[in-house]
Parts: structure tokens; C-alpha cells; sequence
């Protein structure tokens, strides 16, 4: 081969090790964002059935049951 050809394949070279490198990082960021989305829809969901509690509790409070009456 000529040394230009040589030049051209090390330079793919390195592009595709430089390419390969990035996308190890992204995915690690990808698998991170995931973790913490799934973090996250947790207490979404834990958050969502205090505060459903919390509004049954102020309903029922505000509306009690009447007496019942002996006859």
C-alpha cells in the first residue's frame, strides 16, 4: 500500500475508536437515565397515593356519616 492509504486507514482507525469510545459513554448515559426514570416513576407513584389518601382522609372528614337512629 502507499502511504497515503496507510494514513487514510489509520486515520478510520482512530475515527472508529474514537466513535466506539462516545458511544460506550452514551449508552452509559442512557442506562443511567433509565434508572433513574424508574427512580423516579416510583415515587411518582408513591407520591400520588399519599396525596390520594391524604384527600380521602379530608373528604371523609368533612363529610361524616350521619347518626344512625334507634327506634
Amino acid at each position: 500500500m502507499d502511504p497515503d492509504s496507510n494514513q487514510k486507514i489509520a486515520h478510520l482507525e482512530t475515527s472508529i475508536a474514537h466513535l466506539e469510545h462516545q458511544y460506550d459513554e452514551l449508552n452509559g448515559v442512557v442506562v443511567e437515565q433509565a434508572r433513574e426514570l424508574t427512580r423516579l416513576r416510583l415515587q411518582l407513584q408513591k407520591t400520588s397515593a399519599t396525596m390520594e389518601s391524604i384527600e380521602m382522609d379530608r373528604i371523609k372528614s368533612n363529610n361524616p356519616k350521619p347518626p344512625h337512629s334507634v327506634i
